[in-house]
């Protein structure tokens, strides 16, 4: 399998090299050259496989050449072992013809873990077999950070930096980060909001010369393996419910585009999806694209889902290339002229044609506590600001009754106790093992929002607390 840059100047890479390359020299996302498709009849064939044996079969063909179908069978069996629940991800029933599909059974309670438990793994995997040691460099709306954290720690050739914007994450969030401590575990508060945070992560890809010969590696979602393991949960929801001989919809928490994006790779995959709805929040650059093809840069607004506290979603680029025939000198123009003035359109043809799978809704913070109340109410489940999102836009939006609805439960609601209790909802007790999260000392360093101060540090903290 080889992949190439959404802007068409970088060189095409294999798996092991688009894993440790992160973003593309030419400042865009890799994505597969040529996309593997699957039949009905093949997909059917994987009813009722435990979740790790399905993972194989949907991800074989991306590590194809890089990774030993024995090796890579052992990394994923090791990775969703730690998972609290059998099934890995399980559905529960809302209502009639809708499901919840609970994505926060892994150590850190949030979806990210499917991605980065296995992020972790094939980072060592890589890194021993060529003798190499990287640096990951990452920005954190709220998860992605702990789930990070949690999946590289133990990675014998990584220091992790990671910046999450100072006071803008909840307190669990920000706790589940800053208590695992380790001489290659940096947290970085910035002074500043994420979308500052992302830009100095891509900043520091593009010029790499402050790590005085240490590369650089990617956790957030620009990083293809990311997307590859978050196609996985499309297709074991689907089968859960009469899929592929029937067509589902889904309904996506959605910030950086990433674990959207993973639904519609699926459906290019042969899965059958009728619909898939953005859903966020009042910080709604996606949801004016896909209702008014106006993808322009707002104003950031703090909101009770902060991991859709997000202004520029960097995975959007990746359904642009698809959008404009895969041409990426195209996009890089498109794109050009976004970083020159904050507005983006694209021609109407390209978008009545996202318009045909995509629907999207944006919805308030009084809208997401009155769906928590309403969900709670009727059902007794407690959801999270984000998951609530995904109910309230999946219910709005929905183009047929009769087609299964599974909304995708991004997180445990224990993890943001605010949004909860504004919702007159009792707010859950955290798992046992974080059930002295509050308790735990911290470790985390306050910097000012300056991309030369932050890479000063990150080269004097590197190599397990030694100068890089």
């Amino acid at each position: 399998m080889r992949y190439i840059s959404t802007r068409g100047k970088a060189p095409a890479l294999n798996f092991e090299d688009v894993l440790l390359a992160g973003l593309a020299s030419d400042g865009g996302l890799y994505v597969p050259e040529n996309l593997p498709r699957f039949s009905v009849e093949e997909i059917a064939s994987w009813g009722g496989l435990p979740y790790h044996e399905l993972a194989f079969r949907v991800m074989r063909p991306f590590v194809a050449g890089s990774i030993s179908d024995a090796d890579f069978k052992q990394i994923l069996e090791a990775t969703y072992a730690g998972f609290a629940h059998s099934a890995v991800a399980p559905l529960k029933q809302l209502d009639a013809n809708e499901w919840v599909l609970e994505l926060f059974h892994g150590p850190t309670l949030a979806f990210k873990d499917f991605a980065l438990q296995l992020l972790g793994r094939l980072l060592d995997h890589v890194l021993q077999k060529r003798g190499e040691r990287v640096v990951i460099m990452g920005a954190t709306s709220g998860d992605t950070g702990s789930a990070a954290i949690e999946g590289c720690k133990a990675c014998d050739n990584v220091d992790i930096f990671i910046m999450h914007p100072h006071n803008r994450v909840s307190a669990v969030q920000r706790r589940q980060m800053t208590t695992i401590l380790g001489d290659n575990i940096h947290n970085i508060a910035i002074e500043g909001n994420f979308d500052d945070c992302q830009e100095m992560v891509k900043a520091s890809f593009a010029d790499q010369g402050f790590l005085k010969g240490t590369r650089l590696v990617a956790v957030n979602s620009i990083n293809w393996a990311r997307i590859m393991a978050q196609i996985v949960y499309y297709f074991h929801a689907a089968l859960q419910l009469g899929g592929p001989a029937r067509s589902i919809a889904f309904s996506v928490p959605t910030g950086n585009f990433g674990d959207i994006f993973a639904g519609y790779l699926a459906r290019n995959m042969g899965l059958p999806i009728s619909q898939l709805i953005v859903a966020t929040n009042r910080n709604d650059i996606l949801h004016r694209f896909m209702s008014g093809n106006r993808y322009d840069k707002d104003t950031l607004h703090p909101s009770l889902s902060p991991s859709m506290d997000i202004m520029v979603s960097s995975n959007f680029e990746r359904l642009l290339f698809d959008l404009h025939g895969r041409n990426g000198l195209a996009v890089a123009d498109l794109l050009d002229g976004f970083k020159a003035s904050g507005k983006l359109s694209v021609e109407e043809d390209r978008w009545t044609e996202a318009r045909k799978l995509f629907d999207s809704l944006a919805v308030d913070d009084e809208a997401t506590c009155a769906t928590i109340a309403e969900v709670y109410k009727a059902t007794g489940e407690v959801l999270d600001p984000h998951t609530a999102i995904g109910v309230r836009a999946a219910r709005d939006c929905r183009r047929h009754l009769a087609t299964p609805m599974v909304i995708l439960g991004t997180a445990h609601p224990v993890k943001f106790p605010e949004a909860v209790e504004k919702a007159g909802v009792t707010a859950p007790q955290l798992p046992v093992h974080l059930a002295d999260l509050h308790e735990r000392e911290e470790r985390c360093t306050v910097l000012a929002n300056d991309l030369k101060v932050v890479q000063q540090f990150v080269s004097a903290h590197g190599n397990r607390g030694k100068p890089l």
